[in-house]
């Protein structure tokens, strides 16, 4: 089994992600992280020059790899939920869990991290919180088909948060 957290840019995943693996014992993984090493180039340039067609295939491709072990918790991209077949491949391989925050926390949290930029493009021209609205308005229903268990992260810590992740699990 793998845990996978999805959700919007900037909701805890890479810094619940660190926590849980550490306190489970397991592997870490950020799939950015990993596109990146791959590529050779920051995701933002992948995008540019390839397109987000490319990008998403790419991304699905490193998933299904990745299903292939176990004992993992693995940060995913933001969008991986738009492609269908990604759903499938990680209920089917372990347990998703969707953090979840508000469009302003999400804002506040991009805005903090400037030096992430880089890592997270525009998806529709710039990172407003009406992008954040319009993208989050599209995701939602896929976020919802896709997870086991919906954290909201908005007035949590990464710690609260991994705490109660790990309740959940204990609980299944």
């Amino acid at each position: 089994m793998n845990l996978y957290l999805v959700g919007y840019r900037c909701t805890g995943k890479t810094s619940v992600g660190r926590l849980l693996a550490r306190a489970m014992a397991w592997t870490f993984v950020d799939m950015d992280h990993e596109l990146v090493t791959e590529a050779g180039i920051p995701i933002e340039e992948i995008v540019d020059s390839r397109g987000w067609k490319y990008f998403r295939e790419r991304e699905s491709k490193l998933l299904q790899r990745l299903s292939q072990a176990t004992k993992q918790v693995i940060s995913t991209g933001g969008g991986v939920v738009t492609v269908p077949e990604n759903i499938t491949i990680m209920r089917d391989s372990g347990k998703v869990v969707w953090l979840h925050a508000s469009p302003d926390t999400i804002a506040a949290r991009m805005e903090a991290n400037k030096s992430t930029a880089g890592q997270r493009p525009p998806l529709h021209g710039n990172d407003s919180v009406v992008e954040i609205e319009e993208i989050l308005a599209e995701r939602l229903p896929l976020y919802d088909e896709a997870m086991h268990l919906q954290v909201e992260t908005d007035n949590l810590s990464a710690e609260e948060v991994t705490e109660s992740i790990l309740r959940w699990l204990e609980s299944q």
